[in-house]
């Protein structure tokens, strides 16, 4: 990957900005004008928090700042290019700008070196959030920062809390209509209380599974062992509810929790959930031997309703993580690039958890969440590195895995097939490695990566 330190790249804008200081009013303004390739500022009171917010809002650069780091902002000059203004406003701090995933420039402002960059910074306002990804049209999802309380910045929106989630400060908020959340998230980019703001972009029902008239393939075989010397190995599966499987694989599943109300799946059919148990499960068998001291907490995220958000996924992610997950398969996901999902998957990977997702069955380049964000191994539906067919792919895309499994319900076989198979499939592979041979998830999840039937080689 080729990086870019000291001078940045020219944008296409012409913007000023105001803000006003508590006091007297001062005006605060940045022009970056592309055609001249320069730039002209008069700032006296932005941190550096609110700069980097602003550059984000108005470049589309994904702005990541080492933690702990600040400064106050003072600067006027006209005229400067782009590398040059930017090292004039933050002074002897450093920087750095990657290409990222899409090609979505990356760029990192650091004092002791880039990888201490983490600290993702969401832009302020609505500029470059995607409007014609499936969102809720009247809600936001508001992250607050430490100590600040939701209740009174919601009385003065109009807006009501429909969710939080704890340790992380973030709240799902309805408004009365669109116009009122889009003035809403303008007002909010602006309040010094609030650390991020995003659209809860919707993820669609996952796809159902098709009935066998007969099948070949036997159902699972898997009897549960004590767990090793080197700790429990527990899946989260974020996904819609898991029935039940039959005594032996119902062992496996340690918990059950919905953070989306209660489902009632259809008794006839395997639910998403179920056969995504099961392909876990089958493939956990599959490198054990036949048992393994795996586990799976089951977190749904869908409920009783077709489609979920990212509010719900990202909660169901905390859920899992909180109640023991080392892995967590995501067999979802949706276009909308949410950067709270991508911030609360940022905070469970840093704290070593694996994560794995659904690369998309669109059959595109086009990146697919959460699986397109760098922390996530993003894994595609084929065979020997080739992809099916229906699988997206694209740079993102990590793994390539079978995207088809047969499930059972009672004695019926169902077969599943999409990028959501193969993604259960690689965790149960990375669980039932890391059980059989009493390894660390992050050992077995290195040695499935570098399996060279499951390698991606590209479309």
């Amino acid at each position: 990957m080729k990086y870019f330190f000291g001078k940045l790249s020219a944008l296409i804008f012409c913007v000023t900005l105001l803000s006003a200081a508590r006091g007297a009013e001062t005006i605060n303004t940045l022009t970056w004008d592309k055609g001249q390739n320069s730039v002209t500022v008069d700032i006296n009171t932005w941190t550096l928090q609110q700069l980097l917010q602003q550059v984000s809002a108005k470049t589309g650069w994904r702005v990541y700042l080492e933690p702990g780091v600040t400064r106050p902002i003072s600067a006027r000059f006209k005229n400067l290019l782009p590398g040059d203004a930017l090292r004039s406003m933050i002074g002897d701090l450093n920087f750095a700008l990657v290409p990222g995933t899409n090609d979505v420039m990356q760029l990192y402002v650091f004092k002791t070196g880039q990888e201490k960059a983490t600290q993702f910074v969401s832009p302020v306002g609505s500029e470059g959030r995607r409007k014609d990804i499936k969102h809720v049209p009247n809600e936001l999802i508001v992250t607050l920062k430490p100590g600040e309380k939701i209740e009174d910045l919601a009385r003065l929106l109009g807006a009501k809390v429909l969710g939080k989630i704890d340790g992380v400060n973030a709240y799902r908020l309805q408004f009365p209509d669109e116009a009122t959340a889009e003035s809403a998230l303008i007002t909010l980019g602006s309040s010094p209380s609030v650390a991020g703001i995003d659209y809860n972009y919707i993820v669609d029902a996952p796809p159902k599974p098709q009935a066998l008239s007969a099948s070949t393939v036997p159902p699972v075989q898997l009897k549960l062992a004590p767990p090793a010397g080197n700790g429990q190995v527990t899946v989260g599966l974020v996904d819609t509810a898991v029935q039940s499987m039959g005594a032996d694989l119902d062992k496996f599943i340690t918990k059950s929790i919905s953070v989306a109300g209660d489902a009632t799946p259809d008794p006839n059919s395997p639910a998403h959930g179920t056969s995504m148990a099961e392909a876990i499960l089958r493939a956990a068998s599959s490198v054990s031997g036949g048992q393994s001291s795996m586990n799976i907490v089951s977190v749904d995220v869908y409920g009783p309703n077709p489609t979920t958000t990212m509010f719900n996924v990202a909660s169901g992610i905390v859920t899992a993580a909180n109640n023991g997950a080392n892995i967590i398969n995501l067999s979802l996901g949706s276009e909308g690039d949410s950067e709270y999902l991508h911030s609360v998957i940022q905070q469970v990977t840093q704290s070593g958890i694996t994560v794995y997702a659904a690369a998309g069955n669109n059959g595109s380049s086009v990146p697919f969440y959460p699986a397109a964000y760098p922390e996530v191994t993003a894994v595609a539906a084929g065979t020997q590195g080739k992809l099916a067919s229906y699988s997206n792919y694209g740079s993102y895309v990590d793994l390539v895995a079978p995207g088809t499994t047969v499930v059972y319900l009672g004695n019926n076989g169902w077969v599943v097939s999409g990028t959501s198979t193969s993604s259960a499939l690689i965790s149960g592979m990375t669980a039932g490695v890391a059980t059989s041979h009493n390894e660390s998830v992050g050992a077995a999840s290195q040695a499935v990566k570098t399996s060279p039937t499951l390698i991606y080689t590209g479309k």
